[in-house]
């Protein structure tokens, strides 16, 4: 019986535990494209799968500023500064240098 009230206690102490993505929300960062300036939202370092636009330039497609700010997530990840990036968008896909 006990085992039974204490796995109820843990259940319902996890249950007001839940990760959101609004509870990890950064400052937006705006970077610099050659279509203009695309503003994310990003979270953790940690947690770059939820990086995405919030606003892009006329005629660059969500998906686009999306892979922006994805590639920004994981540039910061890895060490990259905390600043405002000058990016292209040939750099979006691989913003790594190769080799």
């Amino acid at each position: 019986m006990s085992s039974k009230i204490a796995g109820m206690a843990i259940v319902a102490a996890l249950a007001g535990c839940t990760i959101s993505p609004q509870n990890l929300e950064s400052i937006p960062v705006v970077l610099s494209t050659s279509h203009g300036p695309v503003t994310c939202q990003l979270y953790t370092r940690e947690r770059v799968d939820w990086d995405r636009s919030v606003d892009r330039p006329e005629g660059m497609s969500v998906g686009e500023a999306d892979r922006l700010c994805a590639a920004e997530g994981l540039r910061r990840q890895r060490g990259g500064e905390d600043t405002e990036t000058a990016v292209t968008l040939g750099e979006a896909t691989s913003p790594w240098p190769a080799g």
